[in-house]
């Protein structure tokens, strides 16, 4: 047992140990490498009495400059505050683990100027290749990136990125979410949704909801975006008559909040006056009320599924970008009880 503080380890070098082992700096480089089957049993036994005896620690980071590999993965997500981004970034951290590589995260807050500057520092942290849950403001950047690493797209699309993409599939969720709406007896729906900002999922969701609308004469619907408006807009749809029940169908969890926030507000019986049912499934839903429905997102699978994505292409893997479309499972709660006739 040695009682090396950690700030006295960290200023022990290789020529230390060789010193203190009576052995070449090769050697210990040797130890710690991949050659250490070159090394006499003796040799090697010294060598790791006095690394622990010196409480040394190799430099991780250089040794895999040095061959080539940092065994880092570099993820980039749109707003760490989401918890949609939380859930997903455990699923991958926890992969990489598995697989012996170490994740660095870094957040762009929704600024393509953070993103911007958060690539240029994963490149010079060298990692091996990129998870990206991108605005996707600057595929320029993104493509010259891609000629360098392997990248994988989460949640996001990029079109002039050539790139695998791992998500939900929005079309079925949105499809299971009116089918739901449509079977408890609600007939006027509207979708909030943030904005959409060139956001890849989120228009996709729009776009699946007005096309499914148009396909189901009995449901009439209207999407409005989250902002200063939301109250007002929310109000007003509460205040026109409808073809019938009226049910709010929320995109994200952000959303989700939002609304359920405004419907307090404005002193609504959650969820006697109004149903409604959001895309993600969050700690909180089952306290609201009598419980929001959900359309839980598999977040540990598509997070996972990501990194096995990213580990085919480290390994080689040419095949042709596959898009990976994870399916919601509904979770039915209070707030879409039968509305009462």
């Amino acid at each position: 047992m040695n009682s090396f503080s950690a700030a006295q380890r960290s200023r022990v070098t290789m020529h230390d140990v060789a010193l203190h082992a009576g052995v070449s700096k090769a050697s210990v480089s040797r130890f710690i490498g991949e050659d250490r089957a070159l090394l006499s049993e003796a040799t090697a036994q010294r060598i790791e009495r006095s690394i622990e005896a010196l409480g040394y620690r190799p430099n991780q980071m250089a040794r895999g400059l040095k061959r080539g590999r940092t065994r880092l993965i570099g993820m980039l997500v749109a707003d760490i505050r989401n918890p949609y981004s939380i859930a997903v970034m455990h699923g991958v951290e926890t992969a990489c683990r598995e697989h012996g590589y170490n994740l660095v995260v870094c957040n762009t807050d929704r600024s393509d100027e953070q993103e911007s500057q958060h690539l240029a520092a994963l490149r010079a942290y060298n990692i091996e290749g990129l998870i990206l849950n991108t605005l996707g403001h600057q595929p320029d950047v993104l493509q010259a990136l891609h000629q360098e690493m392997p990248i994988v797209l989460i949640d996001r699309n990029v079109e002039q990125l050539y790139a695998d993409l791992v998500g939900l599939d929005n079309a079925g969720a949105v499809r299971t979410a009116l089918q739901h709406l449509q079977a408890q007896g609600f007939r006027d729906l509207l979708m909030v949704s943030e904005p959409a900002d060139g956001t890849s999922s989120r228009l996709e969701r729009i776009a699946s909801f007005n096309a499914q609308l148009n396909d189901c004469p009995s449901l009439q619907g209207t999407v409005i975006e989250t902002g200063p408006e939301l109250r007002s807009r929310i109000q007003q749809f509460l205040d026109t008559p409808g073809t019938g029940p009226k049910a709010l169908f929320c995109a994200n969890g952000v959303a989700a909040l939002a609304a359920t926030q405004v419907l307090r507000d404005l002193n609504r019986h959650l969820f006697e006056d109004i149903g409604l049912i959001a895309l993600d499934d969050l700690d909180w839903f089952p306290l609201v009320g009598s419980g929001i429905t959900a359309l839980a997102q598999p977040t540990q699978a598509i997070g996972a599924s990501a990194f096995e994505c990213l580990l085919k292409r480290l390994r080689g893997d040419t095949a042709a970008p596959q898009a990976l479309d994870f399916p919601a499972q509904l979770i039915v709660r209070g707030s879409t009880q039968r509305p009462h006739s």
